[in-house]
């Protein structure tokens, strides 16, 4: 048998270099003579870094920035200085889990610190900038990253404002410093795979606003302030963006990225698959399944999140796909939409979320060795 697996993270208990040692451990416990291959992946979110880097032969960078609150850290990025193509993981300096829980706050959160990367690598000499999107602590609309590089955004008295996500709503002009000029010689790429527009009741602070901080109330005024900067952009550039697919990837960057930066929209998960060079493996080889996961799979999932694209792949080769995850909370009805093969739910009801959590590699080897143990048996 030939099983490729292809994870996400389990966030807060397992990499997905150990989902993919766990996975692999219950298989060969049960059906040692399979051959397995595998593959460390990401949809442009939380571990784009890595899986640039098990591919690409690039240089490490480690910088000075700051993270979503302002506060000095230090953040790295890859750099291939002979192409002059920088990767830039969003998560790093602008992430969710720079913070603490009770420090989650959308409506004073920034992406300047990604902006600041992106300045760095351009100093170095990138002319093609890719930027991982996902997991991000922000909902400022890309305008923390614009303002890094000679944006300004004014209320009605010609205040310059901090950019974040409480001070949408008060954006009235916007101003380039002409220092910045050189930015229309960068090319500059959104990864990422969700397909959530700019606001409304799937756009990014709906969504995503409460995993970020936000009570009811402020994600009202998250998605008001998201609206009222469209209309600004769309006065002041002449760009009609937010409906686009993805505008609303990571607080509404992967928007400001385009309206900014005239970034393209590129799929995450076919940027690194392409990389990793699946599609040729998929061919060569006769692949049984494809073995996916991660921690939580819910209706984020189904928005275009690394799991889709895996599902995708599968459907598009004829090749059954099983999903191990934490706990799922996507209904039967969705999951046939999906053309999923089996979920495996790793979790054990008899036990508390920190024994699920702390123990998630065995109880995945658990999960996986049964089911191909029950698939041997019959």
């Amino acid at each position: 048998m030939n099983i490729l697996i292809i994870p996400d993270k389990f966030k807060g208990s397992l990499t997905a270099k150990e989902v993919i040692t766990a996975i692999s451990n219950g298989i060969r416990a049960t059906i040692p003579d399979t051959n397995l291959f595998s593959v460390l992946a990401s949809d442009g979110g939380d571990g784009f870094l890595n899986a640039v880097s098990e591919n690409l032969d690039c240089e490490l960078i480690t910088m000075d920035t700051v993270n979503p609150l302002g506060r000095p850290i230090k953040a790295e990025y890859l750099l291939n200085r002979s192409e002059g193509v920088a990767y830039i993981e969003l998560a790093k300096s602008s992430g969710l889990e720079l913070l603490g829980v009770k420090e989650r706050n959308a409506m004073i959160t920034s992406t300047y610190g990604t902006g600041l990367q992106i300045s760095d690598a351009i100093s170095k000499g990138a002319t093609s900038i890719h930027v991982g999107l996902g997991g991000s602590a922000t909902n400022d609309g890309g305008t923390g990253i614009a303002r890094a590089l000679g944006y300004r955004f004014l209320d009605g008295s010609g205040k310059d404002l901090d950019p974040n996500g409480e001070n949408l709503s008060k954006i009235r002009t916007i101003k380039r410093e002409e220092a910045f000029q050189n930015l229309e010689a960068i090319s500059f790429y959104a990864v990422n795979d969700v397909d959530n527009p700019l606001f409304g009741e799937t756009g990014a602070a709906h969504i995503y606003g409460r995993q970020k901080g936000a009570n009811g109330s402020e994600i009202a005024m998250l998605d008001q302030g998201l609206r009222n900067l469209d209309i600004i952009v769309q006065d002041a550039l002449h760009k009609h963006l937010a409906q686009n697919p993805g505008a609303g990837a990571a607080g509404g960057t992967a928007y400001g990225l385009q309206a900014f930066l005239n970034a393209e929209f590129i799929s995450g998960v076919d940027f690194v698959l392409n990389l990793t060079r699946v599609k040729e493996l998929l061919k060569k080889e006769s692949i049984d399944y494809i073995i996916t996961g991660e921690g939580k799979f819910d209706d984020q999932t189904l928005h275009g999140k690394l799991i889709k694209g895996v599902v995708d792949l599968g459907r598009n080769n004829e090749v059954p796909v099983l999903v191990v995850c934490g706990q799922s909370e996507v209904t039967a009805e969705k999951l046939g939409s999906l053309n999923i093969a089996a979920i495996l739910e790793i979790k054990d009801d008899t036990k508390p979320l920190h024994y699920n959590m702390e123990n998630a590699a065995l109880l995945t080897e658990k999960a996986v060795s049964t089911f191909f143990g029950n698939l041997a048996d019959t």
